[in-house]
């Protein structure tokens, strides 16, 4: 599809734009998978960060949310969300205070993760005084090296029992976040990290099977669960990224550069005889590498041509300033005022930097970046 089909507004720029028919297919398919193979989507909102993008996918079958921190699932929580999973592993009481306030308000479902007693501890106490029993999963590392308890310790049977006499918390499952995918060199690679998270959350569930509890099985990441083929056994997935997609999803394999739905839109202010310089630094790119600092791209965007002209154009941003980006010009012989699209390596950090996605001409239509900053 030649770029300029893209059709971005003219506003000033930069500013991060939001194609909603590539959104709509990303949602579309994602729910597909889910609904082909029986398994609950509980997608994750840290990519796109909008209450309204999390409406559509609730009205296409989303059975609630996945957030990571309290602060992020409180815009989510008060527009209605029916259900919502806190995917982040909470060792302070006193950090849910507000949400379970607001969730009790709006009859917010909700499920917690822990990796530790000590977090089963600081959820136990968040429920006393709330007078509610908690939902938990266990977080299982399935390579990430991240949090999560390892699946063969000695540590997962005692946290299983622990929690399990606490009389204000209900073990009702375990999750997993596959984010070493990220880091595959090729399909082949991903699939097989995809097919080893299903196997170890399988026999991590056969290993708790003496609790005699209905353990539900909840994994993630958006690449595995695109280079899954088998299901069996799994009950939700949580992929984020799916819905705006970036270079890091092509470089895997797991989507191409049409279906990328988010990009900036920058403007050449100044060229001398190796770079263009943009208007979109740091604070409007980010300086990520991929998720999980996966790498494997160059340099911090690929930048096409916004307004027409040669739809092959492909540049790239290579080096950052805060508020000037670098473009090699190649044999490319652009005039200032000329404005570029550019393709994020990584969505999700990018989406934070911007208090609105544009999707045309009128700012009414703006989206909201509804979790903007929502870092505690």
């Amino acid at each position: 599809m030649p770029i300029d089909q893209r059709k971005p507004p003219h506003r000033p720029t930069p500013f991060a734009f939001l194609d909603m028919d590539r959104l709509r297919r990303n949602l579309d398919r994602m729910q597909m998978i889910a609904d082909r193979h029986g398994v609950a989507l509980r997608p994750h909102i840290k990519s796109h960060k909008s209450v309204e993008i999390a409406r559509l996918q609730l009205a296409l079958g989303a059975i609630g949310v996945t957030a990571s921190k309290p602060s992020e699932a409180l815009p989510f929580i008060r527009a209605g969300t029916p259900s919502l999973l806190l995917a982040f592993p909470i060792i302070e009481a006193g950090r849910l205070r507000e949400m379970l306030a607001v969730a009790a308000e709006h009859a917010t479902a909700t499920t917690f993760i822990l990796d530790s007693e000590a977090g089963a501890e600081a959820l136990a106490e968040a429920a006393r005084p709330a007078g509610r029993i908690f939902d938990v999963h266990i977080k299982i590392d399935v390579g990430l090296g991240r949090i999560g308890v390892l699946p063969m310790s000695s540590a997962l049977t005692s946290l299983g029992e622990a929690v399990a006499r606490n009389p204000k918390l209900r073990l009702t499952g375990l999750i997993s976040h596959a984010g070493h995918g990220y880091g595959a060199s090729s399909p082949s690679m991903l699939a097989q990290i995809a097919r080893q998270e299903r196997l170890v959350m399988l026999e991590t569930r056969e290993r708790l099977a003496s609790l005699d509890l209905p353990l539900r099985l909840t994994v993630g990441s958006t690449p595995t669960v695109l280079a899954t083929e088998d299901f069996s056994g799994i009950d939700e997935i949580r992929p984020g990224n799916y819905a705006l997609f970036d270079l890091t999803a092509q470089r895997l394999g797991v989507a191409t550069e049409d279906e990328i739905a988010l990009c900036v839109v920058a403007t050449v202010v100044s060229r001398n005889s190796q770079h263009y310089i943009i208007d979109a630094g740091s604070k409007a790119l980010t300086s990520d590498l991929g998720p999980h600092s996966s790498g494997g791209l160059a340099g911090y965007g690929r930048v096409l041509l916004a307004d027409g002209g040669d739809a092959e154009t492909r540049l790239t941003v290579s080096r950052l300033s805060e508020e000037h980006g670098f473009v090699p010009r190649g044999d490319t012989d652009l005039p200032v005022g000329t404005r570029l699209l550019i393709l994020p390596n990584h969505s999700c950090p990018v989406v934070n930097l911007y208090d609105r996605l544009v999707m045309g001409d009128n700012p009414v239509t703006d989206l909201a970046v509804s979790a903007r900053g929502a870092l505690s």
